[in-house]
């Protein structure tokens, strides 16, 4: 075996763990589990960092089992949480758990024959038949409400003045949970439970669940919570969420929000989000430091992590839709952007609709770039750039007899007009 926690622990990927984890897995092959809540149909940034737990672990020879939680998805978390969640129905449930264990099947080995093949299981399969008597006699009996009220995120959940209190719902989250480590145990010899620093109690009342009602033993292990150096939530951008899903989150957005991360950030990410050698990261880190303005931490990042959920086409697109903005690239270039992508690159960049007939009739530049658009104030405005040769148009420089035609649209829609560097406009035709 791998010695899992020394490989999580250089990574930064460690927060807490129970005494004797390290031992215990290194004695034979384990079973371990990380939770994902399925109320969305991809799972976003913020469950890489659980997801890379289970893909470390099953290097390490080990067996991991991601679960789904369809039964405490529908109740709801404490864990640092104001508001409950949604309740989700059954097929929408399942519609997510199927989306989710193909983005998973990125990650992990779900095929194979090996011993440590991966499993995706959901918790609503033995919670949905429980009843409520059958619960409170067999499980809650074994957990003292002295024991639940202990825990931190209970007690921040009742002592916040912004709440409303804590639900019955809420407070038996962390018995269900406990449930999910007791029957996993026992259904799947799972022996170690995993999770984020905000989880510690949940997992713990499980461990606590399988020594109480099995004699057992069990073992936490958390990972810490992923922050950004300037403040902000990791995993989130103007738009959202960061998505796993390219219908949600292109390659291209999701490329960008990975290269635009700082050096201090990048530095802690590399090591969290790629599967890249100490001596690798150590060497990259160092010709980092040398030459910052290269941004070669950030751009290593990018591409691993874009070519681990999407693929290499698609990480080869993204840097391709960033070399429009911000390198040498040409109309063909531009031409080879699907719709989608092109409207993400020119998000916020001003834009005019100009019918098709007219497009197709020809158009001279200067009544394109004055009385169409209005990108520029008046015809010698115009004429004035076009003698300094600073129009372009699809990336490339015209003169003041240039005229627009059908052949300069991009699919079919499109014409980028350009002054200088860094002023563009985009025109729609319709």
């Amino acid at each position: 075996m791998k010695n899992f926690i020394e490989e999580v622990t250089w990574r930064g990927m460690l927060h807490d763990v129970m005494p004797g984890t390290e031992e215990h897995l290194l004695e034979q092959m384990r079973v371990a589990y990380v939770g994902i809540d399925p109320t969305a149909d991809s799972l976003h940034i913020g469950h890489l960092v659980g997801v890379m737990l289970l893909k470390h672990f099953q290097l390490a020879g080990h067996k991991p089992l991601a679960l789904v939680g369809g039964a405490t998805g529908m109740i709801g978390d404490p864990s640092g949480k104001s508001n409950e969640r949604n309740l989700l129905d059954e097929p929408t449930l399942r519609h997510n758990q199927e989306a989710i264990k193909g983005q998973l099947a990125r990650f992990l080995d779900f095929t194979s024959n090996a011993d440590n093949a991966a499993e995706l299981v959901n918790n609503y399969d033995w919670m949905k038949e429980f009843s409520f008597l059958d619960f409170i006699r067999d499980i809650g009996k074994h957990i003292t409400v002295n024991y639940m009220m202990a825990k931190d995120s209970v007690k921040k959940r009742l002592s916040s003045e912004a709440a409303e209190g804590m639900s019955f719902t809420e407070f038996t989250y962390q018995l269900v949970q406990g449930y999910d480590f007791l029957h996993l145990y026992k259904a799947k010899g799972c022996t170690l439970q995993m999770g984020g620093s905000d989880q510690w109690g949940n997992i713990t009342t499980g461990t606590e669940l399988v020594r109480r009602k099995e004699g057992g033993k069990a073992y936490a292990l958390t990972c810490p919570l992923i922050t950004k150096a300037d403040g902000t939530k990791f995993g989130k951008s103007e738009g959202g969420n960061i998505w796993l899903d390219a219908a949600r989150t292109s390659p291209y957005k999701f490329y960008q929000y990975w290269l635009n991360t700082s050096d201090v950030d990048a530095e802690k990410y590399i090591k969290i989000f790629t599967f890249l050698t100490k001596e690798a990261i150590e060497e990259l880190t160092l010709q980092h430091r040398e030459a910052p303005h290269l941004r070669l931490l950030q751009k290593k990042l990018a591409e691993e992590i874009t070519i681990m959920v999407h693929s290499k086409e698609d990480l080869e697109n993204a840097i391709k839709a960033s070399g429009i903005l911000f390198g040498n690239a040409t109309a063909d270039d531009l031409k080879q952007l699907d719709e989608a992508t092109f409207l993400e690159v020119f998000d916020g960049v001003p834009q005019a609709e100009i019918a098709k007939n007219e497009v197709e009739a020809g158009l001279d530049i200067i009544t394109v770039l004055n009385e169409k658009t209005g990108f520029f104030k008046s015809n010698g405005e115009v004429r004035r750039a076009l003698t300094a040769n600073s129009i372009s148009v699809n990336r490339e420089k015209v003169k003041e007899d240039f005229v627009l035609t059908a052949n300069d649209l991009i699919n079919d829609r499109f014409v980028l007009l350009q002054s200088g560097k860094k002023n563009y406009f985009v025109i729609r035709v319709v």
